[in-house]
């Protein structure tokens, strides 16, 4: 079997605490083999920086997707060219640096590809992910063991819609971008692994992230000051499905949300 660990949201330094400290033990207690993580909140909560990308895959992220967030930081565009574990949603405008989907030899030789698409309610402007991903799985015919996709996206309707359309035709399928995880992890009929959110890998003593104090002041006054990261109770929001890499069909998922230790 073939165990992946998908990651949800990271936000800022306390997420990648919290990638630092759960990784090396989750590798070795559940024998995970390829680990995705949705990084478009790693550099002080928007965006990535050339360093932390460094520093995240140095932690051992196979694959960084990233999502609406994922231009925020300009010294990081050259990444996206350049850097083919760097996903950018696939169902961009054509002209946006990067790309959107790569495939990577994971352990035992086994191909792993991955796509990343954004949602179109309440966020910015993308084509049909439906379109999208056919297109993608089209390319990775007879390229690929299994397929893992993040669908990073505002409305839950739209990963459960596109859970199902994809079911028996990716391994798994995680959501991203709410930063609060879900308890609805199913393989579907058709073999296909399925989280609606990941949930958010950083400081849940504030709201999705940020300091509480300067969200609820926005919230009751409409002054807006700079919602900082916050800082106490970090966690790791994930999901581990393992798949069966001769048919490319999961067996089993599970959401994980675990707490640091406060002295870690």
């Amino acid at each position: 079997m073939f165990r992946i660990l998908a990651i949800g949201d990271v936000v800022g330094r306390p997420g990648r605490e919290a990638l630092s400290y759960f990784l090396p033990r989750l590798r070795e207690e559940r024998g995970v083999d390829f680990v995705v993580a949705n990084s478009e909140n790693a550099a002080s909560g928007s965006g990535i920086t050339p360093k932390i990308f460094r520093e995240v895959r140095g932690l051992g992220i196979d694959v960084l997707t990233m999502g609406d967030h994922a231009y925020k930081r300009r010294e990081s565009l050259p990444l996206y060219d350049k850097e083919e574990r760097l996903l950018r949603p696939a169902n961009w405008p054509s002209g946006a640096p990067g790309r959107g989907a790569c495939i990577v030899e994971g352990p035992r030789g086994i191909r792993v590809g991955v796509i990343h698409l954004q949602g179109r309610v309440f966020m910015n402007p993308a084509s049909d992910f439906f379109v999208e991903v056919d297109r993608q799985l089209d390319a990775m015919k007879q390229k690929t063991d299994v397929v893992v996709v993040d669908m990073h996206a505002e409305a839950t309707s739209e990963k459960i819609a596109l859970s199902w359309y994809l079911d028996g035709r990716v391994s798994f399928l995680f959501g991203s971008h709410t930063h609060v995880p879900t308890s609805d992890a199913v393989v579907r009929p058709q073999g296909t692994a399925y989280l609606t959110d990941c949930g958010m890998t950083g400081p849940y003593d504030g709201v999705i992230g940020r300091i509480k104090e300067a969200v609820i002041k926005k919230m009751r006054t409409n002054v807006h000051e700079p919602f900082a990261v916050a800082s106490g109770d970090r966690r790791l929001g994930a999901a581990l499905a393992e798949i069966d890499e001769r048919t490319g069909r999961a067996t089993s998922v599970e959401g994980l949300w675990l707490e640091m230790p406060a002295d870690a």
